[in-house]
């Protein structure tokens, strides 16, 4: 059951932890100068990779605490969209430096690739928001049952917005959405313990 426990509760704690690991890592990218391309842009965006990757099963963990309905299931699958398009930035990031030669021609190919119509707005300006604005009405859901308490929404809502001030700041953002959703990891564990028991027939 432990075991259920962990791997149910593990997902709600990496996918805000790579959102701080990315700022830091992006930090100390920036510490010399350069930032992109090379191994700290590559790592920064893989950890934030990593960390959207992880959100997916941690979303589902989260409006399985509450009873089935559409307004839940369409939450979800707006937050989920814009999970799908988050990903698909950073791995555009990823191919961008890995392809680009210096700074320059990495922002030419980002350039290029936000040129094709509808790829900024569904990849960069607005889908991608999405993902936020659903994962703090899922919170504001828990939050009405009780699943979680009520600081646990503006608490979130700051994480998010922190990063839109500066992008410095993406490693407290990530700890202050970590913080606010962690009071449903126990719940989240229960869940994780009864989807792993065996069901006895009588």
């Amino acid at each position: 059951m432990m075991a259920g426990m962990k791997r149910a509760a593990l997902f709600l704690i990496a996918g805000p932890v790579g959102i701080a690991a990315y700022g830091l890592v992006r930090l100390w990218g920036r510490s010399d100068g350069v930032y992109g391309p090379g191994f700290d842009w590559q790592a920064a965006h893989l950890v934030a990779l990593a960390g959207m990757v992880c959100f997916v099963p941690a979303v589902l963990a989260l409006s399985r605490l509450l009873p089935r309905s559409r307004w839940r299931d369409g939450v979800v699958a707006l937050t989920l969209v814009g999970l799908a398009a988050t990903m698909v930035q950073f791995g555009a990031d990823i191919v961008e430096g890995l392809l680009a030669a210096d700074r320059a021609e990495m922002s030419a190919l980002g350039a290029d690739f936000k040129d094709i119509p509808g790829v900024e707005v569904a990849f960069y300006d607005v889908v991608p928001q999405f993902f936020f604005l659903g994962l703090v009405v899922l919170a504001g859901m828990l939050a009405a049952r009780r699943r979680l308490p009520w600081w646990s929404v503006p608490l979130l809502l700051g994480g998010i917005v922190l990063p839109v001030v500066t992008l410095d700041l993406l490693p407290i953002a990530g700890l202050c959405m970590l913080a606010a959703l962690a009071p449903a990891l126990p719940l989240v564990g229960e869940q994780g313990e009864r989807a792993e028991s065996p069901v006895t027939v009588h």
